[in-house]
């Protein structure tokens, strides 16, 4: 029987590179894929998978809608092209009404997700990915909202196709994400998951100046490409 430490990874890094080792990279970069990076907690994974297949990614930024009066309960999602996923349950259980998502989400979007646009990105929109193929990349999927958010902003944007890449996400969400997108890439799809960062044994820092420094210097982040 595996234990749970046998599923952990040493940091994003090693995780990177068992994501690299199943990941058919003939037809990726041969398909001419653009990788976008689904939250600013998975740049140092996107990037290390980035460099290794030698190509170009994207930040798709996107904030956390919480329930009122618990900003520990999460109920959606909303991402900077303002596509929403909400989680029916949790509003149904908590009488919420959609007056109040939307307005949440737009105060997200103004607060949060345009500073993060300036910050990362300069300014700059996101990049133009209609008729592209896509690879997500996610640090690890739990819930599932942050690869929702991503996969319904990357639908609405036109894009060709759409391979999800994890290095870990619950064995019971797995079946769902694949009718919404043409292939997954898992390197661990656990039972009785705990949670992201419990699988990850030494995370290297994300502090903002630390992601800022792997954006800047890397030669495959697009918004910075000169």
């Amino acid at each position: 029987m595996i234990s749970p430490n046998d599923l952990k990874f040493e940091n994003q890094l090693d995780a990177a590179e068992k994501l690299l080792e199943i990941l058919p990279k003939n037809e990726l970069i041969n398909g001419d894929y653009v990788i976008i990076c689904s939250s600013l907690e998975s740049v140092v994974l996107a990037d290390k998978v980035a460099t290794g297949l030698g190509l170009s990614y994207e930040l798709l930024f996107s904030e956390q809608i919480t329930a009122p009066n618990n900003p520990e309960c999460e109920v959606g999602m909303v991402s900077e092209t303002e596509e929403i996923v909400v989680n029916e349950e949790l509003i149904k259980a908590f009488n919420i009404t959609l007056d109040f998502i939307y307005g949440e989400a737009h105060r997200k979007y103004e607060e949060k997700i345009l500073k993060n646009v300036y910050k990362y990105r300069k300014g700059k929109l996101l990049w133009d990915l209609k008729g592209k193929n896509i690879l997500l990349i996610d640090e690890g999927c739990e819930t599932g909202t942050t690869a929702l958010t991503s996969i319904k902003t990357l639908i609405n944007l036109e894009v060709k196709s759409i391979a999800y890449a994890t290095p870990l996400m619950p064995l019971n969400l797995v079946s769902y994400l694949n009718t919404l997108v043409d292939s997954i890439f898992c390197v661990r799809k656990i039972a009785n998951f705990v949670d992201v960062d419990f699988y990850y044994k030494n995370k290297i820092d994300q502090a903002p100046e630390t992601i800022m420094s792997i954006l800047e210097e890397s030669p495959y982040y697009l918004p910075l490409q000169k």
